[in-house]
């Protein structure tokens, strides 16, 4: 029973934002982290396809989409471990702000968050030292590891800097896809448009993505049209914006993560350490 009233009062300081947080970053690096390596690939086919009759003209994008795939790989390791952390964090500080606040009443798994966290009782008591219940124990264990929100405040900041730089980066690919959806719209209804069929191309030169002498680097007219109706083309533009959205879902997360941890971090350093103004 004491354990079964330490899981369910514990239950009581569930970190809601954290949860909400914690949710948000897995769906959003699967889907970035899934749908982005399967876009480069398609990226690397479509060039190898239509852009490019020289191998030695792709060979260094190849190399880079690789390294972009293991920084994928590595990427979705990472923020599933460390998402991981900051729900443990979240709990455990939560429900630290909580019985400070009268709402998360004294349990085993309380008291070894108040020992650790919150600089209360450390077991002894008007009879002399108390031995520890193992599960107190396991909490004062881990409330060594979780119980200190400023450092994941800052580890989190620094992640979300981060972060930012790979969110503007996958905003790349798909302002270079919907150029090209864009022109084969302007192609497929030339009564739109003033220019010539012929004079529209995608110029896979002009975004950096092949070298200036490869050839043809450019398609324009019907053929783009054409390329622009496969089923390579659709998905891999369709992939692109669904990493996109992943990009930008793991960044909501983690500013979620910034504010409910410093929420947590600023009342235990003003009210559960009795810090005055």
């Amino acid at each position: 029973t004491g354990l079964l009233e330490c899981c369910a009062r514990c239950l009581i300081g569930a970190p809601f934002a954290s949860l909400v947080a914690t949710g948000l970053c897995f769906f959003g690096v699967a889907l970035f982290c899934g749908c982005g390596h399967e876009a480069l690939t398609g990226t690397e086919q479509l060039i190898e396809t239509y852009f490019s009759k020289n191998f030695q003209d792709y060979e260094y994008l190849i190399d880079v989409i690789h390294a972009f795939q293991y920084f994928i790989y590595g990427t979705a390791s990472f923020f599933f471990l460390y998402g991981a952390l900051l729900l443990a964090e979240g709990f455990y500080t939560t429900g630290a702000v909580r019985q400070i606040f009268g709402d998360y009443r004294t349990t085993i798994c309380g008291k070894g968050l108040s020992a650790t966290v919150t600089g209360g009782p450390k077991g002894r008591g008007a009879r002399g030292p108390q031995r520890a219940h193992s599960w107190q124990r396991v909490c004062q264990c881990l409330g060594k590891w979780l119980g200190h929100p400023d450092k994941f405040v800052g580890i989190t900041y620094v992640l979300t800097i981060i972060w930012l730089l790979v969110f503007a980066c996958s905003a790349v690919p798909v302002y270079i896809y919907f150029n090209t959806w864009t022109t084969c719209q302007s192609i497929a209804n030339p009564t739109k448009t003033t220019a010539s069929i012929g004079t529209l191309c995608a110029d896979a030169r002009m975004y950096g993505v092949l070298p200036w002498n490869a050839f043809p680097g450019k398609v324009c007219g019907s053929n783009l049209l054409s390329i622009c109706k496969t089923s390579e083309f659709q998905m891999t533009f369709h992939l692109f914006i669904a990493a996109f959205v992943g990009a930008a879902a793991t960044l909501v997360s983690l500013l979620t993560f910034i504010i409910a941890a410093t929420y947590n971090f600023a009342v235990l350093k003003l009210m559960g350490r009795g810090t005055k103004f």
